[in-house]
C-alpha cells in the first residue's frame, strides 16, 4: 500500500516508519525541517522517502492527517485535491495550548475534517494512543493477545483500509461505526492522555477491550 504522511512530528513519524517497515510505500511530509523528513525516511528503512504534501498524497492508497489542529487548514491547501482518497485521521481538534477540546459534543473534528474534504474519505484512527507505546506495539505484534484500537468512518472500503494499517502497526482494530462517533473517541483520548502523562505510569500506555463473558 501507498501511505502519504502529512505531518511528521511524533504521532506521523513514528507511524509512517512503522508503516514503511511493515513494508508499505511511504513519503513523509509535512515539516519546517526537509532534513528531518530525509532523516525520517533514511531511519525508515524500505520504500520510504520524503517529499511535498501534494507528493505525499499524490498516488497514495491512504493519507494519514497528524498534524496540529490549529494546521490542518494549512496543510489542506498545500495537499490540493483529496478526492476519492483515504484520509486516516488522528488530529484531535485542540486548542492553542491543548488543554482542550475546541469540537465536542455535538460533533467533532473527524466531522469537521470530513466537511473540509467532502470528496475524501475520513477515518478517525490512531489518536486514542499515546506516540510513545507506538513502537512497543510494532515490536509485539506477532503476540496472540493485541491491545485494541477504535477506528471509526462513513465508507465500509475506506474503514477496511484503515483497519490494515492498523493490524499492520500490531493492534486489534474495533470498529466503533461511523464518524460521528469520534464524538466519543475524542473525548476518551484525554483520558489516555491524563494515564500516560499525569500518572506515575509513564506513557507507553495502551488499552484493550474484553468481552469475558
Amino acid at each position: 500500500m501507498k501511505v502519504g504522511i502529512l505531518g511528521s512530528g511524533l504521532m506521523g513519524g513514528k507511524l509512517g516508519t512503522i508503516f514503511a517497515r511493515a513494508g508499505h510505500e511511504v513519503v513523509f511530509s509535512y515539516s519546517h525541517s526537509p532534513e528531518k523528513l530525509q532523516k525520517l525516511a533514511r531511519a525508515a528503512r524500505g520504500k520510504a522517502r520524503a517529499g511535498t504534501p501534494a507528493e505525499a498524497a499524490q498516488d497514495a492508497d491512504a493519507v494519514l492527517l497528524a498534524v496540529h489542529w490549529s494546521r490542518v487548514d494549512d496543510v489542506l491547501q498545500q495537499v490540493g485535491d483529496l478526492s476519492g482518497k483515504v484520509v486516516v485521521s488522528c488530529s484531535l481538534p485542540m486548542n492553542a495550548d491543548d488543554s482542550d477540546l475546541v469540537v465536542v459534543h455535538t460533533s467533532s473534528g473527524a466531522e469537521e475534517l470530513a466537511k473540509k474534504v467532502p470528496a475524501a474519505h475520513v477515518v478517525s484512527a490512531f489518536g486514542t494512543v499515546p506516540s510513545e507505546v507506538l513502537f512497543d506495539v510494532f515490536a509485539a505484534r506477532r503476540k496472540t493477545t493485541r491491545p485494541s484500537l477504535v477506528y471509526c468512518g462513513d465508507e465500509a472500503k475506506s474503514k477496511k483500509t484503515a483497519a490494515k494499517l492498523i493490524r499492520d502497526v500490531g493492534f486489534d482494530p474495533i470498529d466503533a461505526g461511523p464518524l460521528r462517533v469520534a464524538r466519543y473517541t475524542e473525548p476518551f483520548t484525554l483520558l489516555i492522555a491524563r494515564l500516560a502523562y499525569e500518572t506515575t505510569g509513564g506513557p507507553r500506555l495502551a488499552y484493550r477491550f474484553l468481552r469475558p463473558f
